[in-house]
């Protein structure tokens, strides 16, 4: 067997991409997006229908921009659906960050709007930006029945903050933070056991184990095959497809490194106050500049994506 197949012995395999090629090509279990992907695959040629789709869908109710784009989302995510078993991911714009009735009108509206493409809730996994407010929007929402994926996610306390409230599934980022700690020490990598990115996510999945948090950890924003098999055994890694390929292409062997057995004697965590949330985050100078940073280019690959969604939607000029 090859390290991917391998992988998938331990760990659900979830692309990252809304390319329907590489999805096909590596068949995971879920799929994800993002405004960049959503972005990316805006400008593909076999893409180019759904972009029209949402245009023309928009301009028929007098819609915005807006509603162009939260079209377009859920026309590449109802494809994603056709092609994997398991969770697609939607996020919601990563301005409304810090607006928690915000993220929850945008969310219910995505669910409406994957209805009318005939797609369960259950299929479904909106992403939110772990600040303290998407944590309470994610509350509301999975009482709701509509399940949530908490990304950017860089730090314990916002990992256990997810957990208590009842998030489905959180997304722990390790490129990012091994990017953060080669800069702040000045060095070109790790080793692997010293990799602070992937250390951070075995901490996450440790706890959450000693802890029977049943929230889903699944890895992401991998930098190397290295990382992505460090954590063989984490509940899910979501993969770009270039990682993909590198570890189908390897035959070497890829042992489960994780180990979900709860550790006995752990002491049980107290409810996580929102003051505790961000003095966590104020100690910890890499979680506060990334998560910033996170949702800042989120943003700015949102407005890339409305820039040529508007140019769509402008009527044409009759000479």
């Amino acid at each position: 067997m090859n390290k991917l197949e391998q992988l998938k012995q331990h760990t659900v395999v979830v692309a990252d991409t809304g390319e329907i090629n590489a999805i096909k090509e590596f068949q995971p279990q879920d799929c994800t997006t993002n405004p960049s992907l959503v972005f990316k695959a805006a400008q593909r040629p076999e893409y180019s229908h759904l972009v029209d789709e949402a245009v023309s869908w928009a301009r028929a109710k007098n819609g915005s921009t807006e509603d162009a784009i939260d079209k377009l989302a859920v026309r590449i995510g109802t494809e994603l659906t056709q092609l994997v078993p398991g969770y697609v991911s939607t996020e919601v714009d990563a301005a409304l960050s810090f607006d928690t009735p915000k993220m929850v009108e945008k969310a219910r509206k995505l669910i409406a709007l994957y209805a009318e493409e005939g797609v369960g809730k259950e299929r479904i996994l909106i992403k939110i930006a772990t600040t303290w407010e998407g944590v309470e929007a994610a509350r509301i929402l999975e009482q709701e029945g509509i399940r949530c994926n908490l990304t950017l996610v860089f730090a314990l306390e916002q990992a256990i903050a997810c957990a208590q409230a009842g998030v489905t599934l959180i997304s722990p980022f390790v490129g990012r933070i091994t990017d953060w700690y080669k800069k702040a020490q000045g060095v070109n990598g790790f080793d692997i056991a010293e990799d602070p990115g992937v250390n951070s996510v075995k901490e996450i999945y440790r706890h959450f184990k000693d802890q029977g948090y049943q929230t889903i950890v699944m890895g992401a924003s991998f930098r190397s095959a290295a990382q992505v098999e460090a954590l063989s055994g984490c509940d899910r890694l979501t993969v770009s497809p270039q990682l993909l390929k590198e570890l189908s292409e390897d035959t070497g062997d890829l042992p489960r490194h994780l180990d979900p057995t709860p550790q006995s004697g752990v002491p049980k965590d107290t409810t996580m106050t929102q003051a505790e949330f961000l003095w966590g985050l104020t100690n910890n100078p890499m979680a506060t500049e990334k998560l910033a940073e996170g949702i800042r280019l989120f943003h700015q690959d949102y407005l890339k994506l409305a820039a040529l969604v508007e140019e769509r939607m402008r009527p044409v000029s009759r000479h």
